[in-house]
């Protein structure tokens, strides 16, 4: 059940490492540095990375499906043409609160998590941002809005709110999700969930915030593969490479222990499994 540790595939020091994201159409992995503002790219193939400074702590970013990128920011939703413009989709601030943990649905929509600086309880939300920038709020009241992930049918939906020890799972009905119900709960002392990713057999991998882990759960809940990490504070995974059989994890320096050399990096855990094609943002 136990596999080995990680390797380190991009060396980096982020403050807060988030939203790892394979870009399909350029072979690219992206991630997200939250505190420090900054969307990276690392291409495997080469080692060619790239950095794109946005002018708001950015909660994640992925691909657009005409090329660019959308990017859930502290105060709504933006996007990056190919040619490097930016615009708001949905521009809503609310003080004290930021963008966190987002991803694509099946239908090209994107899903967008919020929370507070202050982790208030019931301060954030999930919303789903149609493609022309028109939003429903699916979850209101959440904390630590995180993971998101689709079964490989696109009939379940798998999310996160971290500090409940959730993964919740519910059935999609038309663009909504319904019958919200507990999929499994972290143990006290194993750490938070964070994010997510679900890998062609339908098995639920998560990041184990203050756990040092990564667990994978097959669809009925069972806990059946730890990934032990050297770092504390891994923060999300998902798959990526040619293949999608490496599973790429962001990592987090910020936090009252003192950060081992490779938090803040992206690890990978070469040939862990089979990930799921993601789909761009059809806006």
């Amino acid at each position: 059940m136990r596999r080995p540790a990680a390797e380190v595939a991009v060396h980096a020091s982020a403050d807060l490492g988030e939203g790892p994201t394979w870009d399909a159409a350029t072979g690219r992995l992206l991630w997200v540095d939250i505190l420090g503002s900054r969307v990276h790219t690392y291409d495997p193939s080469s080692g060619r990375r790239t950095v794109l400074a946005t002018e708001q702590h950015v909660g994640a970013a992925v691909p657009r499906a005409g090329g660019g990128l959308v990017v859930n920011l502290r105060d709504g939703v933006g996007c990056y043409a190919p040619d490097g413009s930016f615009s708001w989709l949905v521009h809503a601030p609310v003080p004290g609160r930021r963008g966190n943990d987002a991803a694509v649905a099946p239908d090209g929509s994107l899903w967008a998590g919020t929370m507070r600086y202050d982790e208030a309880p019931g301060g954030g939300d999930l919303t789903r941002v149609a493609p022309d920038g028109t939003t429903t709020e699916l979850f209101p009241e959440v904390t630590v809005s995180n993971g998101i992930g689709w079964s490989p049918d696109g009939t379940l939906v798998y999310y996160v709110d971290s500090p409940t020890r959730r993964i919740d799972v519910c059935r999609m009905a038309g663009h909504r999700p319904v019958d919200r119900r507990e999929f499994v709960s972290i143990e006290v002392g194993a750490g938070f969930p964070d994010g997510l990713t679900v890998d062609t057999g339908g098995c639920v991998w998560v990041a184990l915030w203050d756990g040092a882990q990564i667990r994978r759960y097959t669809p009925d809940g069972t806990l059946d593969r730890v990934v032990e990490l050297p770092v504390h504070r891994p923060t999300a995974c998902a798959f990526g490479g040619p293949d999608l059989r490496d599973l790429y994890v962001t990592t987090a320096r910020v936090g009252p222990r003192r950060p081992h050399p490779m938090a803040g990096a992206v690890l990978v855990v070469p040939g862990a499994g089979e990930g799921l094609a993601g789909t761009p943002f059809a806006g």
